[in-house]
C-alpha cells in the first residue's frame, strides 16, 4: 500500500485510559505503531484489525477500534501504573488543550483559568506535587498567577502549550528509578515528533474557527491555524521537521465574588461580630461558627488570549547505530483581561441578617445601613501578560556493541513571564458614587444576590456622580532557567531471569528569579475633598458607559432575580489611568512603593534569586520469568538525589533602632538595598520496585512500591529576612524564607487487578496507598537580627531604673536618659502625662545594649503526616460489530487530614487540599468513515486552600464535550467540536456552602474545521 491514500492514513496510538479520545477518523500502519509507553523492553506488536492471512503485505488497523486494541496492549504489557494519550496522527491531539485532555484519565482532574484547562491534580494531589518534563526533561515552569505578589510556584501551566504540536502525553503514577523525581502525584512527560520515527514526507495543515459563547455581548469566530511538515532523506539517515501553531481566543470570565471576615463563635460578642437584637434572625448561637461578609463585587471581565507555539528538529543517522537530534521548542502566551466592577464593603454596624442552624451556620441574607457618605464602589482594572518559553536540546543516541545502548541528552530551557504593558501585572482603579443607603447579599440562589438603595436623590448611573478613589499598580516579574545533562545506559542480556539494567546519571541546575513591586494610592475615601463637584470636573461622563449585568450571569440559578442590578458603570482602563496621571500623578508621587520613570510599572521592592543544583544517578534492574501460567516480570530499582539551594534576596537593611515613643520603635535603613546569601541542602535515596504476573490467561495482577519527593515551591525556598518596620519595647517581628526545607516525601503501594476479556475489552480496578510526611508549616523563631540592638535594654535603661527607684515607667525612664544621656539621643518635644510634663524624643540603640529580640514567622518542615488512599476502576468496552463504544472510569480518594468546618475558628488545623473523587464517561461511534463521541468528565468538591484558619471550596462540577468528524476523501477531513456543551457553571464557598466566595456561569465554546495530511 504504497498509494498517496495509503500514506495519508491515520496512526492511532492512543494510551490506556484514554482510547477513544480521537475526534477525527484514521488509520494507521500496524507495523509502524509506535513503543509501549513506559516498558523498560522493546516495542510491542501492535493490534490488528484482523488476522493475517497468507500473501497479505500490509495490515491496515483503521479508527478508535485500533486504538482499543492498542491501549490494551499497553495497559496489558507495561511494568508499574502507567497511561498515556498519544496523537492520533502527526499534528492531531484528541483534544485543543493538554489538560483538558489528561482529565480523561483514571485518576486525573484539572483546575480551570479563564475557562480553559491549566493545572492537573492527580489522585487529589495538587499541581504543586506534579513534575512535568518535555521529552524527559525537566521543565522551567512560567506563570504570574493574579499578580498580588512575587509569583514563586513549581506548578505547570498546560495553557502555555497548544496540543497540536505534541506527539503524545506519559502518566507515571508510581516510581520508577529512571523516572526523574519531583512528583508525588505523578510525573507527567509530554513527547514531540521525531522525524525518524517515521521515515518518509508527511505532513499536516489544519484550520478552524472557534467560538466561545462566553463572550460578553459579541460572537466573534476568531482563527486557529497548525501546520506540521517531517522528511527524511539522504537514505532515510537525515530528517528535519517543523511545526507550528496559532490561537486567536476572546472570552470572558464573569464573576460574583463575596470576601469575608476571619470566622466567630456564636458565643463570641467581639468587633465585628453579629449584633444581638431583634433584626438578627436564628442568630448563631454558642457554639456554632459563622463568618460575616467583608466585601462583595460583580467581576465583568473580557479575555484576549494569543498563543503561538513552534518546534524544529534535525536528527541525523550517520550509522544504523548512532542518532543524533537537536531540537528547539518555544511557546508564547500572552494574555490580556480586561474589568469592570462594581463592589460593596460593609463596616459592621446597622446589622440586619438571617441564618441557618449550626454547628455552622451559613447567611440566608446580610444587610446593613448607613448615613450618608457611604460608597458603592467601581473600578477597572487591567491584567495584561505575557509567558515566554523556550528550550534548545541536543541528545546522542548510541547503540553500542553487547547489547549496551548509551544516550547523551541536554538542555538549556528558560520561561519568563512579565507585563505587556505600561501599569504592570494587576492593576486596579477605583472611583464610587457616595450615597449608599443600605446594601445587602441573598445566600439563597446559586448566584448571590448583592444589592443597594442609595440615600434620596443619589442615582448610582449617574457619572456626573462619580468620583475617583485609591488605585494600586502591581508590577511582577518571574523568570526560570534550567541547564541539565543526562547519561543513560542500557544493558540487554540473553538470559533466563536478568532481561536488562538501565543506568544513569542527571544533573540539573536551576535558576529561579521572582520580583515584586506595587504603587497604591490609599485615597478609598475620594481623591479629592472636593468630592462629587469634583466627579464631574474630573471625569467626564464620556468616560463611563453602561454595562448590562444580568445577561453576564445567564445560566446561574438566581440570575433572573429582580433585586440584581440591571446595570453598572464602566470606564476604559488606560483613558481612566492616563486622567489621572495627569491632573494628580499618581504614578510618579504614589503614597505607597516607587514607579520606574515615565510609567505605572512599580519598581521591584522584593526580588528573590533561588539556584538548585541536583545530581541523580540511578539504577534499575529488570528481570522477566515464568510464574503460574504465564510471565512475571520484576523491576526494582533506586535513586539517588542530592540537591544544593542557594537564596539571594534583595532586602531593606537596617543599620539601627530608635526608641521614639514609650513603646514604639522604629529602624533606621541603609539607602541601598542588598543581598542576603543563605543555603540549604538535602539528599534522598528513592527505592521503587514493580512486579507483575499473569496467573491465568487474559488476568493481570500488579504490585508496587515506591519512595517519591515533591521539592517545596519557590516562594518558601526563597530567603530574605524582612523586619516590620515598628517594633515594639518587647520584640519585634519579621518574615525569613527557609532555603533548609527538604521535600515532601510519600511511601507508595500500588496494587491492581485486570481481566481483557475481549480484544478490545478489559475491566479493571487497582487500589493506592501514600504515605506522606515533611509537610510545610509556619513557625516563630526568636532571634536576633542585622546586629540591632535594643536601646530600651542596657546600661541607660538600667540607670534610669535604679535613679528612679526601680520604676518600669517608660515615660519617665526615657526622660531620665534623654536629660542625662544627650551624646545617644536626641530630644524632639514633650509629653504629658499625670499633670506631669516629660521631655520626647529619639533614644539611639548602641553597641553596648543588649540584642534586639525579633520573633520571626518562617516556614518549616512540620511532623504532620497523611495518609492518602483510593481506588481506581476502568472499563473499555466495545459492543460487538455495531461502530459503539464505551469508556469509563471512577477514582476515589481518601485522606485522613481533613478541616472540621464546625471547629472553633481561632484554632489551626492541618488538611490536605485537592482530595476529590472523579469520574470520566465517554461515548464513542466510529463506522463508515464517521468518528463521534461524547465525553462527560465530573470532579467531586474539594478543599481549594486552607490557611489553618480559613477554609475555602470548589463545589462538584460535570462537564460534557462533545466531537464528530468525517473524512470524505482520504487525507482530508472535516470537524466540529464543542466544550462544556452544557454550560456548566462553577462556584466555590467558605465553611457553608451558603458563605459563597465565588459564583461563575459556564458557556459551550465551538470550533469547526477542516485539516488536511499528507
Amino acid at each position: 500500500m504504497g498509494s498517496f491514500a495509503a500514506r495519508s492514513l491515520s496512526r492511532l496510538v492512543i494510551g490506556a485510559s484514554v482510547a477513544a479520545l480521537a475526534t477525527a477518523p484514521g488509520m494507521a500502519w500496524a507495523q509502524d505503531a509506535a513503543a509501549t509507553v513506559g516498558s523498560t523492553g522493546p516495542a510491542e506488536t501492535p493490534a490488528t484489525a484482523s488476522e493475517p492471512t497468507q500473501g497479505e503485505d500490509d495490515i491496515v488497523v483503521t479508527g478508535i477500534r485500533a486504538s482499543l486494541r492498542q491501549a490494551i496492549d499497553i495497559k496489558r504489557d507495561a511494568q508499574g501504573v502507567v497511561d498515556a494519550i498519544s496523537a492520533e496522527d502527526i499534528g492531531k491531539f484528541p483534544d485543543t488543550n493538554l489538560a483538558e485532555s489528561l482529565q480523561r484519565i483514571t485518576g486525573v482532574s484539572i483546575d480551570r483559568s479563564n475557562g480553559e484547562g491549566s493545572f492537573v491534580t492527580v489522585r487529589g494531589f495538587g499541581p504543586e506535587y506534579n513534575l512535568v518534563t518535555l521529552n524527559g526533561r525537566q521543565m522551567p515552569t512560567s506563570t504570574l498567577g493574579d499578580g498580588a505578589s512575587a509569583p514563586a510556584s513549581r506548578s505547570f501551566d498546560f495553557a502555555n502549550l497548544a496540543s497540536e504540536g505534541i506527539a503524545g502525553v506519559e502518566v507515571y503514577k508510581t516510581g520508577r528509578a529512571a523516572v526523574p523525581s519531583g512528583g508525588i502525584g505523578s510525573s507527567i512527560n509530554i513527547r514531540t515528533p521525531r522525524p525518524l520515527d517515521k521515515p518518509g514526507m508527511r505532513g499536516s495543515i489544519a484550520a478552524r474557527g472557534v467560538l466561545d459563547s462566553s463572550q460578553n455581548g459579541k460572537n466573534q469566530i476568531l482563527p486557529e491555524v497548525s501546520g506540521i511538515f517531517s522528511t527524511t532523506f539522504a537514505d532515510d539517515r537525515i530528517g528535519i521537521m517543523v511545526n507550528g501553531v496559532y490561537q486567536r481566543r476572546k472570552a470572558s470570565a464573569n464573576e460574583a465574588f463575596v470576601g469575608f471576615r476571619d470566622g466567630f463563635l456564636g458565643s463570641q460578642d467581639d468587633w465585628g461580630s453579629l449584633p444581638r437584637n431583634p433584626a438578627q434572625v436564628n442568630r448563631p448561637s454558642g457554639n456554632d461558627v459563622y463568618e460575616i461578609p467583608q466585601e462583595a463585587s460583580y467581576n465583568v471581565r473580557d479575555i484576549d488570549r494569543e498563543r503561538i507555539n513552534g518546534q524544529a528538529v534535525l536528527q541525523i543517522k550517520p550509522t544504523d547505530t548512532l542518532t543524533a537530534t537537536a531540537d528547539f521548542t518555544y511557546s508564547r502566551n500572552k494574555v490580556e483581561v480586561r474589568s469592570n466592577s462594581v463592589g460593596v464593603w460593609f463596616n459592621f454596624g446597622d446589622v440586619s441578617s438571617e441564618w441557618t442552624d449550626g454547628p455552622v451556620a451559613g447567611p440566608v441574607f446580610y444587610s446593613e445601613a448607613f448615613g450618608p457618605g457611604k460608597d458603592l464602589s467601581y473600578s477597572g482594572a487591567l491584567s495584561a501578560n505575557v509567558s515566554e518559553n523556550k528550550s534548545l536540546g541536543f541528545n546522542l543516541n548510541w547503540e553500542a556493541p553487547g547489547g549496551v545502548t548509551v544516550s547523551f541528552d541536554a538542555h538549556h530551557s528558560t520561561a519568563e513571564s512579565r507585563p505587556t504593558n505600561d501599569y504592570g501585572t494587576s492593576t486596579n482603579i477605583g472611583s464610587a458614587v457616595f450615597g449608599v443607603a443600605r446594601q445587602t447579599i441573598d445566600f439563597r440562589n446559586a448566584l448571590p444576590i448583592i444589592s443597594y438603595s442609595m440615600q434620596p436623590g443619589i442615582d448610582p448611573l449617574n457619572a456626573s456622580l462619580v468620583t475617583p478613589t485609591g488605585n494600586s499598580f502591581r508590577n511582577a516579574y518571574f523568570r526560570d532557567e534550567i541547564n541539565q545533562f543526562q547519561l543513560k545506559g542500557r544493558y540487554e542480556h540473553e538470559g533466563a531471569f536478568l532481561d536488562s539494567i538501565d543506568f544513569g546519571f542527571s544533573y540539573i541546575d536551576n535558576e529561579v528569579r521572582s520580583a515584586y513591586g506595587f504603587i497604591q494610592n490609599d485615597t478609598w475615601g475620594g481623591i479629592d475633598p472636593r468630592g462629587a463637584s469634583f466627579g464631574a470636573a474630573a471625569t467626564p461622563d464620556d468616560l463611563f458607559s453602561l454595562i448590562s449585568l444580568p445577561d453576564k450571569f445567564r445560566g446561574v440559578l438566581g440570575a433572573g432575580d429582580a433585586a440584581l442590578p440591571q446595570q453598572i458603570l464602566g470606564f476604559n482602563f488606560e483613558r481612566m489611568a492616563e486622567l489621572l496621571r495627569g491632573q494628580y500623578n499618581i504614578c510618579g508621587a504614589p503614597q505607597v512603593g516607587t514607579a520606574q520613570p515615565g510609567t505605572c510599572l512599580a519598581d521591584f521592592t522584593t526580588d528573590r534569586r533561588l539556584r538548585e543544583k541536583t545530581i541523580s544517578p540511578y539504577v534499575q534492574v529488570n528481570s522477566s520469568f515464568d510464574l503460574l501460567a504465564g510471565s512475571a516480570h520484576i523491576i526494582a530499582g533506586v535513586r539517588y538525589d542530592q540537591t544544593t539551594v542557594t537564596s539571594n534576596a534583595l532586602v531593606q537593611v537596617p543599620t539601627g533602632t530608635r526608641w521614639t515613643a514609650a513603646n514604639e520603635f522604629a529602624l533606621a535603613y541603609a539607602p541601598e538595598r542588598s543581598f542576603i546569601t543563605s543555603k540549604g541542602s538535602y539528599q534522598n535515596w528513592l527505592p521503587a520496585i514493580d512486579f507483575d504476573m499473569e496467573p491465568i490467561r487474559n488476568v493481570k495482577l500488579r504490585a508496587s512500591y515506591s519512595h517519591t519527593i515533591t521539592r517545596p515551591d519557590y516562594g518558601v525556598l526563597q530567603g530574605g529576612l524582612e523586619l516590620a518596620s515598628n517594633p515594639r519595647i518587647g520584640g519585634g517581628t519579621g518574615t525569613n524564607g527557609n532555603p533548609n526545607l527538604i521535600p515532601f516525601k510519600s511511601k507508595n503501594i500500588d496494587v491492581s487487578a485486570e481481566w481483557y476479556y475481549n480484544r478490545e475489552s478489559y475491566i479493571s480496578v487497582g487500589f493506592f496507598n501514600k504515605d506522606v510526611q515533611n509537610f510545610i508549616g509556619t513557625t516563630q523563631i526568636d532571634q536576633s537580627a542585622f546586629g540591632l540592638r535594643n536601646p530600651a535594654d542596657g546600661p541607660r535603661y538600667r540607670a534610669a531604673q535604679a535613679a528612679l527607684g526601680g520604676t518600669t515607667d517608660a515615660i519617665q525612664i526615657r526622660d531620665y536618659i534623654l536629660r542625662n544621656f544627650p551624646g545617644s539621643s536626641q530630644v524632639t518635644g514633650q509629653v504629658e502625662a499625670g499633670g506631669v510634663t516629660y521631655l520626647n524624643g529619639n533614644i539611639f540603640g548602641l553597641p553596648e545594649d543588649n540584642l534586639f529580640n525579633f520573633q520571626i514567622n518562617q516556614p518549616f518542615n512540620s511532623d504532620q503526616t497523611a495518609n492518602i488512599n483510593g481506588w481506581e476502576f476502568a472499563i473499555q468496552h466495545r459492543f460487538w460489530d455495531t461502530g459503539f463504544g464505551t469508556i469509563l472510569n471512577y477514582t476515589i480518594v481518601n485522606g485522613d487530614a481533613k478541616f472540621n468546618n464546625a471547629l472553633n475558628p481561632n484554632t489551626s488545623q492541618f488538611a490536605l487540599v485537592g482530595l476529590s473523587d472523579s469520574a470520566n464517561a465517554v461515548l464513542f461511534f466510529d463506522k463508515f468513515g464517521l468518528q463521534a463521541r461524547a465525553a462527560y468528565n465530573w470532579r467531586a468538591s474539594f478543599l481549594n486552600s486552607s490557611n489553618g484558619f480559613d477554609p475555602t471550596y470548589v463545589e462538584s462540577y460535570g462537564q460534557l464535550d462533545a466531537s464528530v468528524a468525517y473524512e470524505f476523501i482520504p487525507g482530508l477531513t472535516v470537524f466540529g467540536e464543542a466544550i462544556n456543551l452544557t454550560g456548566e457553571a462553577r462556584r466555590g464557598h467558605r465553611r457553608s456552602d451558603r458563605m459563597v466566595t465565588f459564583s461563575q456561569p459556564g458557556f459551550a465554546r465551538y470550533s469547526a474545521g477542516v485539516r488536511f495530511n499528507f
